[in-house]
């Protein structure tokens, strides 16, 4: 069951074409459905609004897999980017495809199932390359799986590929087609976290940090590796009590010696961003505090905050298990030091210690040496 009510639906050019077009709206049956062209009310909306109610179905002519392109100065851990569509239908107030996209309305691509025997050939011809694949960069990887299906079309894919991992980042619970599927192996499911309090007042539409805790043990028993992301971490009163009410959580619920990785990252935000958030969340807390411009023009907080944020997170986690596949998501190479007593040196470094943590998960199939 869906937590996001679709109240229409628009058909790009194109996309009626394709067969996930027809499955889509057999979903959203009673929904309003409109050609591009009658669409009037898209030709008025503000972007601003964001629309995350309608639904868009899209012939997408872009290239569907590209690297992460990081951030200047900054190390990244090499990141491939699966583009399944755009925008998202929770509202967290500090999200940055607010300022990312110009394109309002909840986007899906429906030619991607086209498009996946081109993706084969590429990564089945680099057999000596590991491929770390994800869907949540520009929307969430579960929030709209009940309509569009998105586990069903890429778990077998990946689970035919013996140097490619999967990573589903999430949000929600909605984890039915997860549990329904057939497959497992080289899947990662992963979920974003923040603390209790802070989530709940910032985090508008997702379920609490409990919910989201206990969908990854469900998920962990049936056989999936886990993520976590603490991104971003937000600085605010009584931090530490608020991020060690969310370990605990994690403590009492999910068994770490399954985690693949986990992931921290301090609240930084495009310049542009900050009038949206004003505008769009005027009770938020997030911009509370003092900025900073970072090397790549990006907002942050100040080195000193930031150290003592990551540094108290790794103890936390080290002392809850010391194999976790920790790792800071577009930190230089001075904060790595300095928080967590180690640095990659540089993004090939970081992939080299990912794409370990891949072997040491879903090693047998993959020749590469680390």
């Amino acid at each position: 069951m869906v937590d996001f009510p679709i109240s229409r639906a628009v058909v790009e050019e194109g996309a009626e074409r394709h067969a996930l077009t027809q499955k889509i709206l057999g979903k959203i049956r009673g929904v309003p459905i409109k050609r591009a062209e009658e669409d009037q009310e898209w030709r008025h909306a503000s972007f601003m609004d964001m629309d995350k109610s309608s639904l868009r179905l899209i012939d997408f002519p872009g290239q569907f897999l590209k690297p992460c392109p990081g951030t200047r100065g900054y190390i990244c851990c090499g990141y491939q980017i699966l583009h399944v569509g755009t925008n998202c239908p929770l509202d967290c107030s500090y999200c940055i495809l607010q300022a990312y996209f110009n394109q309002p309305s909840l986007r899906v691509f429906v030619n991607l199932e086209e498009k996946l025997g081109a993706i084969a050939s590429f990564i089945d011809t680099q057999t000596q390359k590991i491929f770390r694949i994800g869907t949540g960069e520009f929307t969430d990887s579960l929030a709209l799986d009940p309509i569009v299906g998105w586990t069903d079309m890429l778990l077998p894919f990946f689970a035919e590929r013996k140097n490619a991992v999967l990573e589903l980042k999430t949000k929600t619970d909605h984890i039915d087609g997860l549990l329904s599927a057939k497959h497992r192996d080289r899947i990662i499911v992963s979920w974003s976290l923040n603390n209790p309090e802070l989530s709940a007042r910032e985090e508008h539409g997702a379920p609490g940090i409990r919910k989201r805790i206990l969908a990854a043990k469900q998920c962990q028993e049936e056989g999936y590796a886990l993520g976590f992301h603490f991104d971003p971490l937000i600085h605010c009163r009584d931090w530490k009590e608020g991020y060690m009410r969310t370990l605990e959580l994690m403590d009492r619920i999910v068994d770490p010696k399954r985690i693949i990785w986990l992931s921290l990252g301090c609240f930084r935000y495009m310049p542009g961003l900050k009038g949206i958030i004003r505008r769009r969340h005027p009770d938020t807390g997030v911009l509370n505090g003092e900025f900073v411009p970072g090397l790549d023009g990006k907002r942050r907080y100040f080195k000193p905050i930031r150290i003592d944020m990551y540094g108290f997170m790794k103890e936390k986690l080290n002392q809850w298990h010391p194999d976790l596949g920790l790792y800071l998501c577009m930190e230089s190479h001075d904060i790595w030091e300095k928080s967590l007593d180690w640095s990659p040196g540089d993004t090939e470094g970081l992939s080299r210690y990912l794409d370990g943590r891949v072997i040491k998960f879903f090693g047998n199939g993959l020749s590469i040496r680390i």
